[in-house]
């Protein structure tokens, strides 16, 4: 996956972090088990913005989720995913939010007009870090999954 780029002063705001550097390793460990995802077994260093995650993953999309999880928080400007996957499959794109965007809108742009209705999509692909469809805001990066 490589380097990532994300809007460092907007997201999840994390005990210890500030606009100006990123959480603790540990911080953001607790940030990745509060979504369900698993953090066993994971390198998380910390250099200032930048966060670097490497280990293992058990898919391309859990790969994709740590890395939205550790760069949509405040205080992350960019997440170098340096995981390894078992089971690899196509990449999702990356999509980053912008004002006045909601996820039908989303849908329509990345999969054409007229599939507004695989908004649906794009919400399951964000889970558990996106808890509601409504919930979503400028800045913020999110998954748009392929579609089969």
């Amino acid at each position: 996956m490589g380097l990532l780029n994300f809007i460092k002063d907007v997201g999840e705001k994390l005990f210890g972090a500030s606009e100006a550097k990123a959480a603790t390793p540990d911080e953001l460990k607790k940030e990745l088990d509060k979504h369900g995802l698993n953090a066993d077994g994971l390198q998380i260093s910390v250099d200032g913005d930048k966060v670097t995650v490497a280990g293992e993953a058990l898919s391309t999309e859990a790969a994709e989720k740590i890395t939205l999880a550790l760069g949509n928080t405040v205080g992350v400007a960019q997440v170098d995913n340096q995981l390894k996957v078992k089971q690899a499959a196509p990449e999702a794109k990356m999509y980053t939010v912008q004002k006045g965007d909601n996820l039908w809108k989303i849908a329509e742009a990345q999969y054409g007009k007229g599939q507004g209705a695989k908004n649906t999509l794009i919400f399951e692909a964000n889970k558990p870090m996106l808890t509601s469809p409504d919930k979503i805001y400028p800045g913020q990066v999110l998954r748009i999954p392929p579609l089969a």
